[in-house]
């Protein structure tokens, strides 16, 4: 799927095949997720260079490994982090690659997964491994929205059992969030604008449901958790639902930004006052670092975590090329899924 222009039509076509760089690897996609984030680049939010392939999630089979890589081979089944590190610096070796400055992200700084075969660098570093247990489907899922979510409950808000989280927002971040925070034992209030998503997040076991309908979402949050969550994320990105989420907290809660929040300044209002009258931690959570999957894998395999069931639907390319653009306005009620093989 290619995209010639910023927010212009996206053509399915054949292009030459990706090879392998030193380090790297050459991964056949068996699935990739279309993602809000994948949006926000089409749109002209990220700097990309045209022509560009997008698609960040993905999971697939390595048929190509470039010269130095130690720990893969082809056949492997694999998935990998939407953010992949350099795997040199201090931040790569401390197992932070998620925040590396020299990272890259497919779809986003070269060209991504939204085609049969895609090429990435610091295999060693970033690849992680998808047991047989897991499918393709599955794993893909993972790559930004519930590894993100994942990350921003436990290793950021470090969530705890009994504690109340408002989720803001029921696509495929919010709702994997509802499902991470009620695997944790936690208390979950979720807030959509769509009935149908709140529908989904009742179904993976949200304890309150709220319609954003304009009404005063805080307020109600408020009231149903006996004064405030103890931890808000953001799983939209907007200046509304930001301060939705952070006005939603107990004295002393934890706020995570999870959602993008693109603006021409590159600066977003945000409530500040309450954050220090309050004494509000207010987190940032930005992916996760491969070195971190193998816990969240465990879970899955034992099936406490499910992220199969987050998947609504799986289109092939053509299908999503008229998809991506209208994912501002759709609100679809779970995950959508492409097969570049259909």
């Amino acid at each position: 799927m290619v995209m010639e222009q910023i927010a212009g039509p996206l053509v399915v076509t054949d292009v030459p095949e990706p090879t392998a760089p030193d380090g790297g690897a050459v991964i056949e996609v068996h699935a990739t997720g279309l993602c809000r984030s994948d949006w926000h680049a089409w749109v002209g939010h990220d700097d990309i260079a045209l022509p560009h392939v997008p698609g960040h999630e993905l999971a697939g089979i390595v048929v190509r490994v470039g010269a130095g890589v130690e720990h893969w081979a082809v056949g492997d089944r694999v998935t990998v982090p939407f953010v992949c590190g350099c795997g040199r610096c201090e931040w790569c070796l401390s197992g932070n690659a998620q925040v590396c400055p020299d990272q890259q992200q497919p779809g986003f700084t070269h060209w991504g997964s939204f085609a049969e075969r895609v090429a990435i660098h610091a295999a060693d570093r970033n690849l992680v491994a998808v047991p047989e247990s897991i499918s393709f489907a599955s794993a893909a899922a993972l790559g930004c929205r519930f590894a993100t979510a994942y990350r921003a409950l436990t290793a950021r808000a470090r969530l705890t059992a009994n504690e109340w989280v408002v989720i803001v927002g029921a696509g495929g971040v919010g709702l994997s969030a509802v499902m991470i925070a009620k695997a944790l034992g936690a208390k979950v209030v979720a807030v959509d604008r769509s009935t149908a998503a709140l529908d989904v997040a009742r179904s993976l076991g949200a304890d309150e449901v709220i319609v954003a309908d304009g009404s005063d979402v805080p307020a109600a949050v408020q009231a149903l958790t006996g004064g405030g969550a103890h931890v808000a994320v953001d799983a939209v990105g907007s200046e509304q639902t930001c301060a939705d989420a952070i006005h939603s907290l107990r004295r002393r809660g934890r706020h995570v930004q999870v959602g993008l929040l693109p603006s021409a300044s590159g600066l977003t209002p945000a409530p500040l006052a309450r954050a220090i009258a309050w004494e509000l931690d207010l987190l940032g959570s930005h992916g996760m670092a491969a070195e971190d999957y193998p816990g969240m894998l465990q879970l899955i395999a034992r099936g406490t975590l499910r992220p199969q069931d987050l998947i609504e639907r799986t289109v092939s390319l053509e299908q999503a090329a008229e998809l991506l653009p209208v994912m501002d306005s759709a609100s679809p009620a779970g995950m959508t899924m492409i097969d570049p093989r259909r």
